[in-house]
């Protein structure tokens, strides 16, 4: 399994979990929906005197809280499981084997590059990123003009990955940032899906 195919498991198994968290807030809108429903028969029976406009006013705001409820508890259960899948994505990038390991660095080293010049930061613990790997990368680059990187003697402690620096200016590239990233991107897509979801039963 090369490196893009691991990063494209980690991702595709968060969706999985994703399509789990959504699941789990559609079966929990439903049942809020069922006990409002229930509430209501019985609102309705000891309200029959009651004019429509309020009892309409009433139930708007009954199922305001109701689903204002179903949502902090989805949100509750939503970071619970990210925390979760995420952990172990960070997990399973620190323990690729070292030849996928290096690919996966080596790539994001290709992609990170701007000038060429740059030192690269490797973490204390991570002696997978070293000067045969820096070589490699430069003997990639020559050919854009960008081949001459070099292994800086300071280290981080930031965990697997690398910093890329040049001046003041530093670039983060290591898998806490990586997986950060793709976390944000899959909460953007959640949060979507669920007021999608609000809205069309907001419409009912």
């Amino acid at each position: 399994m090369n490196p893009q195919q691991v990063v494209d498991k980690i991702l595709a198994e968060a969706r999985a979990e994703a399509d789990k968290i959504r699941r789990q807030a559609d079966e929990q809108r439903a049942a809020e929906q069922a006990r409002f429903d229930g509430e209501m028969a019985q609102f309705k029976e000891q309200s029959q005197q009651m004019a429509t406009q309020a009892a309409q006013a009433e139930k708007a705001q009954l199922l305001a809280l109701a689903r204002m409820e179903a949502m902090k508890d989805y949100l509750r259960e939503k970071a619970r499981l990210l925390d979760e899948v995420f952990a172990r994505s960070r997990q399973r990038i620190g323990q690729l084997p070292d030849d996928d390991y290096r690919r996966l660095m080596a790539r994001l080293l290709r992609e990170a590059v701007e000038t060429g010049d740059e030192q690269v930061v490797a973490g204390k613990d991570d002696p997978r990123i070293d000067q045969r790997l820096i070589d490699e990368v430069n003997g990639q680059l020559r050919d854009q003009g960008k081949g001459g990187l070099s292994l800086a003697a300071e280290k981080h402690s930031l965990g697997c990955g690398f910093l890329l620096k040049r001046g003041k200016i530093q670039t983060n590239i290591t898998t806490d940032v990586l997986v950060g990233q793709a976390r944000n991107d899959l909460e953007i897509e959640l949060s979507g899906t669920l007021f999608q979801g609000s809205d069309a039963r907001g419409a009912r």
